[in-house]
């Protein structure tokens, strides 16, 4: 499926992004690749990892304190003779006589014949000697070996999105490394002229160039490798060339510019001949759009403007994107407006930017769920500063024209 030529009537939406779905459906199918558990943070686990031991590894004491033996503190208090002191990392071999306590740390090993910790809270030290001043039961505070995890225990499931805690198990049971699905590889090709690198002067008719640096930020937010990161002048032979390197590298490209109807749209120019497919989607912003295979590599195509990208991005790409990545669906729900909004075009799905209102006036600010939505400036596609104050995108069906005050609407979280 793929973008209706220039003359046809707009692309639904949702047509297109199912076009663009089903062109990125098959890099799920990605490798298997060992990675480092320090490096695994925000992987995809490709297989279900168990514990190779178990944890406790041995019995340890659960608190700073006095190891003894419970029959030895039934009646207290009681005064015991001092017969040594067990660090953590210590063998911990030598047995504890009856009637004598010996001083453990957290983590130490339990001395054998040793059954529960009394913690130092509850002694005095003497010359040689602790009071025990509250018994204790055998067990308390020992953890014994296997409490937390048994050898051949399941500790993450294949498919799990690694997070600290996942990152913590793994290393706490000893795996150097773990099999994790290789991410999608993503390259990114802005284009134009008029753009210039933040930190150089800008010279008239010039504007800095966003759109490389947010579509990078945004697929490396949701699971994306990005490989690299370019821009091409309008000069078709510097695009074929990034385009090239890019497909050598990349799962996926995707490009900003050069996709409407003027006279120096590179992107359009170079790709229609290679079979690209470009045209309108029924939105706003965001409308031309184009969708191509090269080398076997599905190309991306935005349109230019910051907040076109931007939006095109979130409506086509994230979804899909983050399903391959095994994250979390975005979340979408619906919303009343706080204020009306007087026009949408008439046959586009328009998406505005809004920002939520958690709290009515004389609440505490920090309730926490939404009680609406309020839209973010105007619907320009240049007004990239302003979205910075947005946390959703507002979306206005096609076929509605105009909402007043406290209509509902969905929206969806960037």
């Amino acid at each position: 499926m793929n973008p209706r030529p220039a003359g046809v009537s707009a692309r639904p939406v949702d047509d297109y992004r199912d076009s663009i779905e089903q062109l990125l459906r098959p890099l799920a199918a990605r490798t298997v690749e060992s990675v480092p558990v320090p490096r695994a943070l925000g992987r995809q686990s490709a297989e279900d990892v168990r514990s190779p031991i178990e944890l406790p590894v041995f019995r340890n004491s659960a608190m700073d304190g006095y190891a003894v033996r419970a029959e030895s503190v039934l009646v207290a208090p009681v005064t015991l003779p001092l017969t040594g002191v067990v660090a953590a990392g210590a063998a911990g071999r030598t047995p504890l006589p009856r009637g004598a306590a010996m001083k453990v740390m957290t983590g130490a090993p339990i001395p054998p014949g040793a059954d529960c910790v009394v913690p130092v809270e509850d002694t005095q030290v003497g010359d040689g000697t602790v009071t025990i001043e509250r018994g204790r039961s055998a067990g308390e505070f020992v953890r014994e070996p296997g409490t937390d995890v048994r050898t051949g225990d399941l500790l993450v499931r294949a498919g799990t999105m690694l997070a600290p805690r996942h990152v913590a198990a793994l290393a706490a049971v000893g795996l150097p490394a773990v099999a994790v699905f290789r991410a999608v590889r993503a390259a990114v090709i802005t284009t134009g002229d008029e753009l210039v690198a933040a930190g150089k002067p800008l010279r008239p008719g010039q504007i800095y160039n966003s759109n490389g640096v947010a579509l990078a930020a945004a697929l490396a937010a949701n699971g994306v490798d990005v490989v690299s990161v370019a821009h091409s002048t309008d000069d078709p032979a510097r695009f074929r060339a990034l385009l090239s390197a890019a497909t050598e590298n990349a799962d996926v490209v995707f490009t900003s510019g050069g996709v409407s109807k003027g006279d120096f749209e590179v992107v359009k120019d170079v790709l229609e001949p290679m079979g690209g497919r470009f045209g309108s989607v029924a939105m706003q912003p965001g409308g031309p759009q184009g969708l191509t295979v090269v080398d076997g590599v599905p190309v991306l195509s935005f349109p230019g403007n910051p907040v076109s990208t931007m939006v095109s991005f979130e409506v086509f790409a994230r979804p899909i994107l983050r399903r391959l990545a095994g994250l979390p669906e975005v979340d979408t729900y619906e919303l009343p407006l706080a204020g009306a909004v007087p026009r949408s075009p008439e046959g586009k799905r328009q998406f505005l930017r809004g920002r939520l209102i958690r709290a009515h006036p004389g609440e505490s600010p920090a309730h926490r769920q939404p009680r609406a939505v309020e839209v973010v400036s105007g619907p320009g596609s240049h007004l990239v500063a302003a979205m910075a104050w947005a946390e959703v995108l507002i979306d206005v069906p096609a076929e509605v024209t105009a909402l007043p005050a406290g209509a509902l609407v969905r929206v969806w979280s960037l």
